[in-house]
């Protein structure tokens, strides 16, 4: 009798092998956000010797986002068709000799266009290292599984706040890419190429079954005939691509939720330090603040995907709309209200509510990861991550570049921008509404 791969794992405990697929994808994203980092810490150093100015270098910064948001997308689009394992190493590849590539940078055109590159690479990265984990864990661990993985980008952030300068010191700017870009291009392919294997759910969608079965016996050597996976957007016709009309509900909601909840995470974590410093909190009091939110992220994206495993994603994700624009209120509130010299009690307010805002927001974007990976079917589960990964660019270049000009539209107020954030959050519930395909809450998904 024909068993799925899905219905194989849900009756087998977790295997070795999909911890080890799992392990090796986070340490992907850690590196990915090790270099995606990189250009923000050594960035005043760098703007010094071209001789320019932050305005002008923010070409080079905002490069990274656009490829980001182009690697998303079409680096899921090549999975989709020539598989996760050697597109995962083509844009390990990109990445890394990206950043080796931007140490020869010698002005702001040339360090944008090596981001540009190397931002292709990250997004690529992203996308496929997500659906490949994802689909070589059961449908018990997935969700937890898709959402821890997603911290692998912040938590390389932190590692490289670390290194960068000791080695900045020792090396210069220049020899620090290249360190990193090094480093990061050996140990992950070391790592992925040797070890790693498309999903056999995917090896069946593309007809290659006992390139399947072989995968298989990574986890089981029992002889189990593979059926192909049964997906809600699966047709008469077969696979579908990302852009079928069986997906139009969940593209929707992605879209919109997605590029929300990124406008709000990339307008708190970017302006969050010029804000606060313009209130009367010091350098080292704003930086206290964003410390806190990198912090609040990385455990938030963890817990909810148990909660999202316990309740399922649609009620998770209007929870999370409706406690991220009330912490916005608040977190708008008191800092529209401070003091002319902000007392201490008011500093701990601040930190604190950008922490719990930000612990939020990061919660709402590994949802959103989970929603994909249980949304779209193996025939273009890396394209749709990829695609809601794009749309999410555009909410995050929208608030890197705009977010300045709300602050400054203000005059000294910060109502304009909070108003734009609290509309964002509000949008966020988007998904619980329109996504017909969400993760089921964990009894449901046992009955079904």
């Amino acid at each position: 009798m024909k068993t799925s791969f899905s219905e194989l794992m849900s009756r087998l405990p977790l295997h070795p092998f999909s911890v080890i697929t799992f392990a090796i994808c986070m340490f992907v994203l850690v590196a990915d956000g090790v270099d995606a980092q990189l250009l923000g810490i050594v960035l005043p150093v760098i703007v010094e010797e071209f001789n320019t100015t932050r305005t002008a270098f923010g070409l080079a910064t905002g490069a990274t986002l656009v490829g980001f948001g182009l690697g998303s997308w079409s680096g899921g689009w090549l999975a989709d068709r020539i598989g996760r394992r050697w597109s995962l190493a083509l844009s390990v590849i990109v990445f890394s000799l990206g950043t080796v590539a931007a140490s020869t940078s010698d002005s702001v055109t040339s360090m944008a266009i090596w981001r540009l590159i190397s931002g292709i690479g990250f997004g690529a990265a992203y996308s496929i290292a997500i659906a490949l984990a994802g689909e070589w864990l059961p449908d018990r661990w997935r969700s937890v599984g898709v959402t821890t993985i997603s911290v692998g980008t912040p938590a390389g952030g932190l590692i490289a706040a670390e290194l960068a300068p000791g080695l900045l010191a020792d090396h210069g700017w220049g020899g620090t890419f290249v360190i990193f870009g090094v480093v990061t291009l050996i140990l992950c392919l070391v790592l992925e190429i040797p070890v790693m294997r498309d999903s056999p759910p995917f090896l069946l969608a593309h007809g290659r079954k006992a390139e399947a079965q072989a995968a298989l016996r990574k986890i089981t050597k029992e002889d189990v005939d593979l059926a192909p996976e049964r997906h809600a957007s699966d047709t008469a016709a077969g696979s579908v691509g990302v852009f079928d009309r069986t997906n139009l509900r969940m593209n929707i909601g992605v879209s919109i939720t997605f590029t929300s909840v990124a406008l709000v995470a990339y307008g708190i974590l970017t302006w969050t330090t010029a804000m606060l410093t313009a209130t009367g909190f010091t350098l080292e009091q704003a930086a206290s603040a964003v410390s806190a939110a990198g912090l609040t992220s990385i455990f938030a994206s963890v817990v909810v995907g148990l909660l999202i495993r316990q309740f399922g994603s649609r009620i998770v994700v209007l929870v999370i709309s409706i406690t991220l624009f009330l912490s916005l209120l608040a977190l708008g509130w008191k800092v529209e209200t401070l003091s002319d010299v902000p007392t201490p009690g008011e500093i701990t307010t601040v930190v604190w509510l950008v922490g719990l805002s930000a612990a939020i927001f990061s919660a709402g974007v590994a949802s959103n990861y989970a929603i994909m990976t249980h949304g779209y079917p193996v025939s273009c589960r890396s394209a749709g991550i990829g695609f809601g990964i794009f749309m999410a660019r555009i909410g995050a270049v929208a608030s890197t570049t705009f977010g300045g000009y709300l602050l400054d539209l203000g005059e000294g107020s910060i109502v304009p921008f909070f108003t734009v954030l609290c509309i964002s959050a509000v949008l966020v519930s988007t998904a619980a509404f329109v996504v017909d395909k969400h993760v089921p809450p964990a009894k449901a998904a046992a009955a079904g």
